[in-house]
């Protein structure tokens, strides 16, 4: 099985997406206390780092992975993305910029058979030409495809959601992979808020605010590429045992959290239409037969603990759950997040979907060579 180390691993949507596509998550870097407790519960065989990758060097992240020079088939990664987002100011000197390039550093060093990051397309702005080939000035000896635009609906995920994904690879490792080998297959189906939601209990308490009040039922029915993504394809070593029972035993998920809306809100919420914002809030309500817009993250600690803002669910007057936007977003129901409202959001918000990142690493796990 070949390995991979993921940076900047956050609660582990790129890890989840590799193991399912075949690869071993061997290590995984974060230096956010609460997303590193996440990804450490769902992949407890892995090796969790908690520092800043820019702490790192490459002789040191393969001694902490347990492999020697040249072993290493993949690096991994959503370096923040915050400085180059299109809803932030797109500041040249946020010194989150240079994570991007701590990134790539580290991939020259440790010379991994090829490597994947993921950030928002703001990253392509000419604003940021300069620090890009700076980046990719550690990777000169790879083959760097362009940068690929993905749209996750496209992947088969129910979200709107627009990345851009830096691929590259040692020829000597890799039959012939182009920009044309990550293009959408076409056999994907599109998937609707109203799919996606399906089976996850509707109607929310306000006052379920605890972890163990968020565990709730759920009923499956049908047989799709999506579902089978939200209920099972559990890979080996991968999983928080008494999750992966109470789901399996059970049948329960976890974080179905409810808010507490003043009646007045809820009223705003019922009478708005699909797609349509709240003026006050500033949540837009889900279309169930529509996608849902990109779930946003919100601010941490060190930059003000901005909650984000959550869409309003398409059959009731309330926010959605944890547990909703983790659908969204494309992890399975077994997933589990931090016990919080706010940390699962940020969480949820910060990854890449699961199944944009399995489709995606598919194809260079079916042309790496052994």
């Amino acid at each position: 099985m070949p390995d991979v180390i993921d940076l900047y691993a956050g609660a582990g949507g790129l890890s989840l997406g590799a193991a399912r596509a075949g690869f071993r998550v061997v290590a995984a870097v974060e230096n956010d206390t609460h997303a590193l407790e996440t990804h450490t519960r769902n992949f407890p065989q892995t090796i969790h780092v908690d520092t800043d990758v820019a702490a790192l060097n490459g002789d040191r992240l393969l001694e902490i992975a347990g492999l020697r020079r040249g072993r290493l088939d993949g690096i991994i990664g959503g370096p923040p993305c915050q400085g180059f987002s299109f809803i932030g100011q797109k500041k040249l000197d946020d010194d989150r910029n240079n994570q991007f390039v701590e990134f790539f550093r580290l991939v020259g060093e440790v010379q991994s058979k090829f490597f994947l990051a993921e950030n928002v397309p703001g990253i392509l702005d000419v604003r940021f030409d300069a620090l890009r080939e700076r980046a990719m000035s550690f990777v000169s000896g790879y083959e760097i495809l362009n940068p690929i635009k993905v749209i996750a609906s496209d992947y088969g995920a129910p979200t709107t959601r627009t990345r851009i994904f830096f691929i590259g690879f040692q020829s000597r490792y890799f039959d012939s992979l182009t920009e044309e080998s990550f293009d959408p297959p076409a056999n994907v189906t599109s998937v609707c808020v109203r799919e996606a939601l399906r089976g996850l209990l509707t109607d929310i308490n306000p006052e379920w605010q605890s972890e163990k009040q968020g565990w709730r039922s759920v009923n499956y029915s049908g047989r799709s590429y999506f579902t089978e993504r939200a209920q099972g394809r559990i890979p080996e070593n991968v999983g928080d045992p008494d999750s992966l029972e109470r789901h399996e035993v059970k049948r329960q998920v976890s974080g179905c959290l409810g808010t507490r809306h003043s009646p007045d809100v809820a009223a705003r919420y019922g009478a708005l239409e699909p797609g349509e914002q709240d003026f006050v809030s500033k949540s837009v309500k889900l279309d169930g037969n529509g996608l849902c817009p990109t779930l946003r993250a919100g601010t941490g600690r060190d930059r003000g603990s901005y909650q984000a803002v959550r869409p309003i669910h398409y059959l009731r007057p309330r926010v959605i759950t944890p547990r909703e936007g983790g659908r969204l977003q494309g992890f399975p129901d077994w997933f589990v997040f931090q016990p919080t409202k706010w940390h699962s959001f940020r969480q949820i918000g910060n990854s890449v979907s699961p199944i944009v990142a399995e489709r995606l690493l598919q194809v260079i796990a079916g042309n790496l060579r052994s």
